[in-house]
């Protein structure tokens, strides 16, 4: 059903497409008022073969010069580029014999560019070329500015990645991408320079261009005779319309097809893992200043799977990307076993990188995907392709896969190059919780698999620990913990360190005697390990199921939140302000109400750590 806000918007789109319309309709019983006998066709066609060439050439001249205007207007962020981009945009400003005028001063017979020509470049095809451009350049500037400004900064990044130099990211990937934008501003700069007349006709009065010859007719013999010279203006643009209708219609574009839980189970299979060494280790030392925000980190992991964890805004991407070249390590380096990546550029550092979105590029098939990367190895590409069940999707669009489909096609295009790093960049924050937990499954059967190191960014505990066997917790640029998983997740360094992870039953207290820890004012926790003196600072954790509701428990509590996570219900209880949480199916668990707990000295643990 539609909307009634957008009845007023139809009419408003109505009336203007009728008033666009009327000109053409008004001039239709005009035709039998025309002047076809006085018609001189030979100078007609002659006009309509100088505009329909002056036009090409100069949209030639625009296109060669005004992509790459647009991409530095766009790349840029200088003042003075800036300032370049308002000037191009000028002569839409201007009124037409303006610019004429203007082009006089520079291409004239009197300005020291004519004299140096002979005066060539009035009165002349070229000078109609010239004329043409000056007022046509802007449409195409403009539109490949924000062809370019559109075009993700990812997928340049994910083909850097891939072995790719500057200029074929850009003839490959950006171009190809912004062309369809560039495309529609080229036919503008053709159209605007086929039918300039203001600038022209002061430039160069002869030979005749098409809209001076009817300008010339009208004064001379009057409207009928003029009216037959609107035919072969009207052809050529019914020819354009039809042209723009057809290149509409032949981009297919699918909608994106939904995502039935068809992600294969990721099998080993023997002999088919990536030609690494199992022995290879990653080490990091990173460091970058934006602004006000500082990263500064070192990390030098002993496994292979590995996890950077953190809350938004703590330089996980940026961390990241150093690791992938992709921005300047302001000092500190990048080890992949004895080799120095931070000397090398992103294109040949080997590596695999998949942001968030997977940077699949959306002009290439699947197919295409996987032959892109420099050195791929199609042998390898079509193992991944069966094996990550990709064999019926090839011809396949981004567009027309579903998300767990565009993931496992970027997996697959990374470990056709044989990366021996492969990073990757919260590849599951876009999707639903169950799509979530089966790609994460599916993405560490993999990892199982090969012997590339992985690092994932993310700023989910449970994540972290199901995909990796060391994290490095970071907040604010600044390292707050690192190790192995279980020694991470089991014994925070700090309260802060405890709250990103999500844990429960975590906080600090004073020995009081060996095996008692005083946890707040008046309440004190019973603990089987006595290694520690009294006076000490530690924090503990109390594992879930060794708190139990007893009606001769001796901690009074109040249930303050009831709740489920992955089907097991949780009851969360404040003893004298300190939070428990304990897993029950006791239904008679009611929020606000009291409860006494009994705590197994056996599951406290202690360790020594700060708040």
């Amino acid at each position: 059903m539609k909307q009634p806000a957008a009845q007023p918007l139809l009419w408003l789109a109505v009336l203007l497409a009728a008033y666009l319309c009327a000109p053409f309709l008004a001039s239709i019983p005009q035709i039998s008022h025309a002047d076809w006998a006085g018609v001189d066709w030979h100078a007609t066609w002659s006009a309509v073969g100088v505009s329909i060439g002056s036009a090409s050439v100069a949209a030639l001249v625009i296109l060669v010069g005004g992509v790459p205007l647009g991409y530095w207007l766009a790349r840029s962020s200088s003042r003075w580029t800036a300032l370049l981009g308002f000037v191009v945009q000028l002569p839409l400003a201007l009124p037409p014999l303006t610019s004429g005028v203007l082009l006089l001063f520079l291409l004239g017979p009197y300005s020291w560019i004519g004299r140096a020509v002979g005066g060539t470049l009035t009165d002349s095809f070229a000078g109609i070329v010239l004329a043409e451009t000056f007022v046509a350049a802007p449409f195409l500037i403009v539109a490949a500015r924000s062809a370019f400004l559109s075009v993700d900064p990812v997928f340049d990044d994910v083909a850097a990645t891939l072995g790719h130099h500057p200029g074929s990211r850009f003839f490959r990937v950006t171009l190809p991408i912004a062309w369809p934008a560039i495309r529609a501003g080229l036919a503008l700069a053709w159209l605007r320079a086929f039918g300039e007349f203001g600038a022209t006709v002061m430039v160069a009065y002869h030979p005749y261009s098409l809209p001076v010859y009817t300008y010339v007719v009208f004064g001379g013999q009057g409207l009928p005779a003029m009216m037959p010279l609107l035919l072969p203006t009207l052809g050529i643009a019914v020819v354009c319309a039809a042209l723009s209708v057809y290149s509409r219609g032949a981009r297919a574009v699918a909608s994106e097809l939904p995502d039935n839980g068809d992600e294969p189970a990721v099998v080993a299979t023997a002999g088919t893992t990536l030609s690494a060494d199992a022995g290879l280790t990653l080490a990091i030392r990173l460091a970058r200043h934006i602004g006000t925000f500082s990263l500064d980190i070192a990390w030098a992991p002993s496994s292979r799977r590995l996890a950077i964890i953190g809350p938004s805004g703590s330089g996980k991407s940026m961390a990241l990307r150093l690791i992938a070249g992709l921005e300047s390590n302001e000092r500190g380096a990048v080890r992949l076993g004895q080799l120095d990546l931070g000397t090398l550029p992103p294109e040949r550092r080997q590596i695999g990188y998949m942001p968030q979105d997977y940077g699949l590029f959306p002009h290439m098939t699947v197919d295409q995907q996987l032959a892109f990367p420099v050195g791929a190895d199609r042998a390898s590409a079509r193992f991944w392709v069966e094996h990550l069940g990709l064999a019926t999707l090839t011809g396949r669009l981004p567009q027309q896969l579903s998300f767990g489909q565009r993931q496992r096609v970027a997996l697959a295009r990374a470990l056709s190059r044989h990366s021996q790093l492969l990073l990757f960049d919260e590849p599951f924050a876009a999707l639903d919780t169950p799509r979530r937990r089966r790609l994460q499954q599916s993405l560490r059967d993999l990892q199982r698999e090969i012997a590339a190191i992985t690092v994932i960014v993310t700023h989910d505990p449970d994540e972290a620990a199901l995909l990796a066997d060391e994290v490095l917790v970071i907040e604010q640029g600044r390292v707050l913990q690192t190790g192995p998983v279980e020694e991470v997740f089991e014994r925070p360094c700090t309260m802060r360190v405890a709250d990103l992870l999500g844990l429960h039953n975590v906080g600090t207290g004073i020995v009081k005697t060996p095996g008692e820890i005083e946890i707040a004012e008046g309440f004190t926790l019973q603990t089987s390990d006595r290694s520690f003196h009294p006076g000490q600072q530690v924090m503990w954790r109390v594992g879930s199921r060794s708190i139990t509701p007893s009606v001769s428990g001796p901690h009074t509590g109040t249930i303050s939140a009831i709740g489920t996570r992955h089907g097991e219900r949780y009851v969360n209880a404040k003893v004298k302000g300190v939070s428990f949480e304990f897993a029950s199916q006791d239904g008679g668990f009611r929020e606000n109400g009291q409860c006494r707990l009994a705590i197994d000295p056996d599951g406290v643990t202690v360790w020594a750590g700060a708040a």
